[in-house]
């Protein structure tokens, strides 16, 4: 059964502060290694229950068949693992905790709906456990939380499906292209400390097909509608200094794929950044110093008071954007599952002559409150 908010907000905190104290191995020396270790897949598109933290994040931008106005998703879980209950021997035991958090965008009506889901995870492989309300394949895209799931089907496509208060998704992502490796190979540095880094690959340009349900009204989606995947996980925290990151994942409609962030400081300086851009077989990737997020216009949350840069100049070596929000209410607050309130939303890229040339998905954290991992 669902924890009580009170219940699920003192598992939260007790276990993530239980995981933080812990002693991790060594992650200076394992950023060395990780170098020379290649991502094997479908393995890795598996989970990783020995690493600390682990996202699968899909966004997208859905067309809807005799509609003009398109709509947004995002499905995200997330896995952290509970150092203090590993010793244990108990079909019962947290040892992994499972988040997930979905959200519609309604672009006609400029709202944002959302929800989230928290349960527990012996770690045991999938089915083998039966009091398990949550689990991860560890041999290919696979997690499930009670009726919220991302999971690879046999023909290889990969289904979502989630039931939420307001919505449901029922979608399929196809994939279009070979698999793009972030950083050097996958090795992907969060910071100027090699210790500080993430496994970090990425499935851009998914077709999509399936439905969305919104309020009760079916909107089933066209031949149009695109999605990204990013798969996540390391054992490193952010720099001592970090507040937050921004981050930009977005389909060109010429089919390129680009990717942009920054960790950013208090005062709203960037202590790290990188991403790549990706155009047919070609891609490079970007340096720290070669990416600059310059904010153009704020949004004013009236439920947190947090601003946000709804509007940035993006600036890399594959040239400079405008990315636009196409419409500024898409805060999530999660602080029921994760703890965190960040801004989660569709956005649109424009090229230096204002044309539109990519949509995709803009994520801005710690600006409600410095994130905490």
């Amino acid at each position: 059964m669902p924890f009580p908010p009170q219940s699920r907000r003192q598992l939260i905190q007790t276990s993530l502060a239980t995981a933080t104290a812990a002693l991790v191995p060594d992650a200076a020396h394992a950023a060395m290694e990780s170098r020379a270790t290649p991502l094997r897949f479908p393995r890795d598109a598996g989970a990783h229950p020995d690493f600390q933290t682990e996202w699968w994040y899909a966004t997208g931008f859905a067309n809807v068949a005799g509609q003009a106005a398109a709509l947004g998703f995002q499905i995200t879980f997330f896995r952290r693992r509970v150092a203090s209950t590993q010793a244990l021997d108990s079909a019962l035991a947290a040892k992994q905790l499972l988040f997930a958090h979905a959200a519609v965008s309604d672009v006609a009506g400029k709202t944002l709906w959302s929800d989230q889901r928290i349960a527990r995870w012996s770690g045991r492989p999938e089915g083998a456990n039966a009091a398990d309300p949550a689990w991860a394949s560890l041999a290919d895209t696979g997690v499930v939380l009670r009726d919220w799931s991302l999971t690879r089907a046999p023909e290889g496509t990969l289904r979502a499906q989630v039931r939420a208060a307001d919505f449901t998704l029922d979608l399929r992502l196809a994939e279009t292209q070979a698999v793009l490796l972030q950083g050097q190979q996958g090795y992907s540095r969060k910071g100027p400390d090699p210790a500080q880094f993430s496994y970090y690959y990425s499935r851009p340009q998914l077709q999509v097909q399936g439905e969305i349900r919104l309020k009760g009204q079916r909107h089933v989606l066209d031949a149009g509608s695109r999605a990204w995947l990013d798969h996540e996980w390391s054992d490193a925290l952010l720099h001592p200094d970090a507040v937050g990151w921004d981050w930009i994942g977005i389909n060109l409609q010429d089919g390129s794929a680009l990717t942009a962030f920054r960790v950013r400081r208090k005062d709203g300086s960037a202590l790290w950044g990188g991403g790549s851009f990706r155009r047919g077989d070609t891609a490079m990737n970007f340096k720290p110093d070669d990416v600059v997020f310059a904010p153009e216009r704020l949004w004013r949350s009236p439920r947190t008071q947090a601003s946000y840069p709804v509007q940035w100049r993006v600036s890399t070596p594959a040239g400079s954007y405008t990315v636009r929000a196409v419409f500024e209410a898409q805060e999530l607050d999660s602080r029921n599952s994760t703890g965190a309130v960040y801004w989660e939303g569709l956005c649109e890229l424009l090229d230096s002559s204002a044309r539109l040339v990519g949509r995709g998905y803009l994520e801005m954290t710690g600006y409600a409150a410095p994130l905490k991992l």
